[in-house]
């Protein structure tokens, strides 16, 4: 560190502007240098006076900023320096001394901006994170209208108002995006333009100077109307991630108070429409008229009569395995290479995951019925390697009347159908998973269908943030499902008997 004579007295330091972030990086490098406390220090912008904070005191120290900085003795992580990059383009005035406190700190802890217990640490990561999400934003609601055309250019301009000082820092993402027209964002605090070549910064505007709708905007309410999904609908998400307060910046806005009191009978129009029994209860292929007593006796038979059936199938039938008596059966596509050669299903890597949730979900797999629509593993063989085949059609419809009978002998309150092959051997049909995800929708008399994911599904999600979310939503899927087993008013002796499966108390 430079040998530098420290400061003694409070001192003001003036920044350029509210993003002049570098002239943060030059004054704070410099009051390090002299050993200077942040206490001793005052942190100002110029020309704020219109935030409250008049702009004519005195000046008694500023560190005059070298045009060809010096190699700085200073050295801090990469990843503190995009914190605080990032953290200064809050709105709260106390933002640069709180950065030059922990940066003061941190020549004495080096690692100080790691540890989420100190105060100045969550404080400037809660900074980051605001503005993070407010640049988030941006990029999802501006809206742009049509104004004009230079040349072979279009032009637009976009009104917007950030919480933060964040509109210089969204130039590039839209310059990247929108670079064949010309356009210019503007906000209360600044604007950001770009004619093809350049991006320029400026100062802001007032949004009555621009255009609040254009000739396309029709078109665009238009197609909002006819993506909007009513049976994913969650009013309460929907506002968390697309706030109220920019809701008169965005065109399609005004059609959104209709469309959700219209969801609840567009939901009802569309299960009506999916959930039709005779559709989803179709006719199985009948194994001649012999109608099986018992689950042993009906897969005795399954594990003979269907030995010849179908190429690349495994010769081992891959049983059911559980309580008989239980009011859950939960139906996967087929056994997989691990469960073919260990003859029981659910114990490879998506069988781990489903235990992990049925952990989750507080429910004792011992207490369930686990089976797949189709029977045995289809595969093909590379090398030493066996590569699972997805089962076709025709091998569903095969396979159909076994599981049928399987659920009849077993009559589970509901069926958990992990995902679309198990759909269609429970119902005949195709279903969105998409769209009929989580509903409790009728199969027979006192039987039920709950649809969610296979756990195979997850493991193939390449990003770990949504195979967290889809997780999670398989927990809720089959803390449903163990729910509606367990509530006691069509089969009061089945549902005493989940009630005392049960690993939770209700």
């Amino acid at each position: 560190m430079r040998n530098m004579q420290p400061l003694t007295d409070t001192h003001r330091i003036v920044l350029e502007s509210e993003t002049d972030i570098q002239g943060w990086r030059d004054q704070a490098r410099a009051m390090i240098q002299r050993g200077t406390e942040p206490g001793q220090l005052v942190w100002s912008v110029r020309n704020r006076a219109g935030m409250g904070e008049l702009d004519f005191g005195e000046v008694t120290h500023q560190q005059a900023r070298p045009a060809n900085r010096p190699s700085s003795e200073i050295r801090i992580d990469r990843a503190f320096l995009q914190l605080i990059n990032t953290a200064l383009l809050h709105k709260n005035e106390d933002r640069f001394a709180l950065a030059y406190r922990l940066l003061f700190r941190m020549q004495k802890t080096p690692k100080l901006y790691r540890n989420p217990a100190d105060a100045d640490v969550r404080k400037l990561q809660s900074y980051e994170k605001s503005v993070r999400r407010d640049i988030h934003k941006m990029h999802a609601f501006v809206r742009f209208r049509k104004v004009g055309t230079r040349g072979n250019r279009e032009q637009f301009i976009a009104w917007f108002e950030p919480e933060h000082h964040i509109v210089e820092a969204v130039g590039p993402f839209f310059r990247n995006r929108f670079t064949g027209m010309d356009w210019i964002i503007a906000s209360p605090d600044a604007s950001i333009a770009w004619d093809g070549e350049n991006l320029i910064s400026g100062a802001g505007g007032c949004k009555q100077d621009f255009a609040q709708e254009d000739v396309i905007e029709e078109e665009w309410r238009s197609y909002y109307r006819n993506i909007f999904n009513p049976a994913r609908l969650k009013t309460q998400a929907m506002k968390s991630e697309m706030p109220m307060k920019y809701w008169h910046n965005l065109p399609e806005a005004e059609l959104i108070p209709s469309l959700v009191r219209q969801s609840g009978s567009q939901v009802q129009k569309m299960l009506d429409r999916e959930t039709d029994i005779s559709a989803l209860t179709g006719q199985a292929v009948e194994e001649g008229h012999w109608t099986p007593d018992s689950l042993s006796e009906l897969n005795k038979e399954m594990a003979v009569r269907t030995a010849d059936y179908g190429d690349n199938f495994s010769v081992q039938a891959v049983l059911g395995e559980g309580r008989a008596d239980c009011g859950i059966v939960v139906v996967g596509e087929q056994p997989g290479d691990q469960e073919d050669r260990r003859g029981r299903p659910f114990i490879g890597p998506a069988g781990e995951l489903l235990d992990r949730a049925l952990g989750d979900a507080a429910i004792d797999r011992k207490h369930l019925y686990l089976t797949n629509a189709v029977k045995r593993f289809k595969y093909v063989q590379h090398g030493k390697r066996r590569i699972h085949q997805t089962p076709s059609p025709a091998d569903i419809k095969y396979y159909r009347w076994w599981l049928e009978q399987e659920t009849k002998l077993i009559k589970p309150r509901i069926i958990l159908a992990l995902g679309a092959t198990a759909v269609r051997a429970l119902t005949g049909r195709s279903l969105s998973i998409s769209r009929t995800r989580g509903a409790i929708l009728p199969l027979a008399a006192n039987r039920h269908l709950l649809v969610t994911v296979h756990p195979s599904y997850i493991l193939r999600i390449p990003d770990a943030a949504g195979q967290d979310i889809e997780y999670d939503k398989l927990v809720r899927d089959l803390r449903k499902a163990a729910a509606f087993a367990a509530t006691p008013d069509i089969n009061g002796i089945m549902a005493e008997q989940w009630l005392k499966c049960l690993a939770f108390d209700l």
